[in-house]
């Protein structure tokens, strides 16, 4: 039953692929732009709908077609630059809207195709395959080739290849776990042999060892258990570096008198409690000061989630004001159109000056690009290689924080970039994770839901200066924040 749903299945595929290859760029459903349209504000939705789309893979999954509409903004842009008639400006936007269209129909294929080969590869990089070199790089050719051979219609050449690459990943996935996250534990515990962290920190060091040996153990045990394999290696990783940490402070304490030590723990309880505004309680035990801390952030936390619930019912009762203004005046649907969207205009312009006043030129750089605003972190560190954000840049982030809730609920995206040192993959992976660590600090600080905030890594893909100077590089390497209002977000 099971083989002759699996045939049915790849009729269908196939069906659809006959009719996608017959539809050659000579034959595009290309659909024409109206003359009075803005091609400023075409090209910005183009650009927005490509962004969207490598957010969703098709550059990997449609990469023929992805690479056309690409093009053909590229063409719009250097038209606009130009001052070229208009009409050949909008055919390019038009042309790629069609290619793009057609990229998102041979990338559904694709999906159903490949499934378990997009699963396989989506581990792989997660567990940090890229880092693997060249045998990385030739499963993300061979990955490429299948997809483009989708695209042309060879499903066959697909079919026949797609079980063997799927285990390739797969291999790469175990290689990366073991040799990369594994292999870094196993290097950080003999160097805390050699520095004597285990006589230093015994108890800590043997944590990080039970944890690599526990991790090891169960990889090769429970081969694909990835999420369960993955928490174990990321664990004895924490333990690794934690443990140098323990005897760095051990060591600290060692040369300290007891109340020297005494004094320096209340210092750093003292310093939370006063930037919290809490009661100072340092004449009360350390268990009593840590209480009230802990107290005062669940109060915050608290005081946050109702402030921002007031503020969607108060986001609902203006809208609801503003409808029965409207219909008390007597204006017609259309006109109340024109008028929000006037209204709507005139306080992002607003809304854009308060945003960029929070910002120093060495911040950031904050500018409007179509119906959204981008923030252009400039100071925003990262550790050579990490994506963990360093609480240098907690402030930093506080002001993104503030803009977003400027803007009440909005819509918004991380954008990670780096230089072009290292590979394509590896880069596409690094700006990748440092995005979703911004966003992660986002969600975890309740900046917004869940579903309102993505993260997209470009790599070295989309450059600002040169990456032949450090300069060039050093301005390369930067995460943009995309605020779109929700009454922009749902336009057209």
């Amino acid at each position: 039953m099971m083989k002759g749903k699996n045939s049915f299945y790849l009729i269908v595929i196939i069906v659809f692929l006959s009719f996608v290859g017959a539809c050659t760029s000579t034959n595009l459903n290309v659909k024409p732009i109206l003359k009075s349209e803005n091609p400023t504000d075409q090209i910005n939705r183009l650009e927005n709908d490509l962004a969207a789309a490598y957010k969703n893979h098709l550059n990997v999954l449609a990469p023929t077609w992805f690479a056309k509409a690409e093009s053909s903004l590229s063409q719009a842009k250097k038209g606009l630059e130009k001052e070229e008639e208009l009409s050949k400006i909008l055919n390019n936007i038009a042309e790629g809207q069609a290619q793009l269209k057609k990229a998102e129909e041979i990338s559904q294929v694709t999906r159903t195709s490949l499934a378990d080969v997009i699963k396989s590869r989506d581990l792989a990089r997660q567990a940090g395959a890229a880092k693997l070199g060249y045998d990385y790089t030739s499963a993300e050719q061979t990955f490429l080739s299948l997809a483009e051979a989708i695209e042309r219609g060879d499903l066959a050449y697909a079919e026949k290849r797609k079980a063997g690459l799927s285990e390739t990943f797969r291999s790469l996935e175990m290689r990366a776990i073991k040799d990369e996250t594994l292999g870094e534990v196993r290097k950080l515990i003999e160097q805390a042999k050699n520095n004597r962290v285990d006589k230093i920190a015994p108890r800590s060091f043997n944590i990080a060892q039970n944890k690599l040996s526990e991790a090891d153990a169960f990889i090769t045990q429970h081969p694909y258990e990835k999420e369960m394999m993955h928490q174990k290696a990321n664990e004895a990783l924490f333990m690794s570096q934690r443990m140098f940490k323990i005897a760095d402070q051990s060591e600290n304490f060692r040369n300290m008198k007891p109340e020297e030590t005494a004094l320096w723990m209340e210092k750093i309880l003292y310093e939370i409690t006063a930037k919290l505004a809490a009661t100072d309680m340092r004449n009360q035990t350390y268990g009593i000061q840590v209480k009230n801390i802990v107290g005062s952030i669940d109060a915050l936390q608290k005081d946050r989630q109702f402030m921002f619930d007031k503020v969607k019912t108060l986001q609902s009762e203006i809208e609801t004001k503003n409808s029965q203004i409207a219909d008390l005046e007597g204006k017609t649907r259309q006109q109340q159109l024109v008028q929000e969207r006037l209204e709507a205009e005139k306080r992002f312009n607003e809304l854009f000056i308060e945003v960029q006043n929070l910002f120093s030129p060495d911040e950031a750089e904050v500018y409007k690009k179509g119906n959204s605003l981008v923030i252009r972190l400039r100071a925003i560190q990262f550790p050579v290689g990490k994506s963990v954000i360093m609480p240098d840049n907690y402030p930093l982030i506080s002001k993104i924080q503030q803009s977003i809730r400027i803007f009440g609920e909005p819509d918004v995206t991380i954008e990670g970039h780096t230089d072009s040192t290292g590979s394509n993959e590896l880069n596409e992976l690094l700006s990748q994770q440092r995005a979703e660590s911004v966003r992660q600090y986002l969600l975890a600080n309740k900046t917004l839901s869940d579903g309102r905030i993505t993260a997209v890594g470009y790599g070295s893909s989309k450059p600002l200066a040169s990456n032949e100077t450090e300069e060039g590089r050093a301005v390369n390497r930067r995460i943009d924040v995309i605020i779109k209002p929700q009454a922009q977000s749902g336009r057209s």
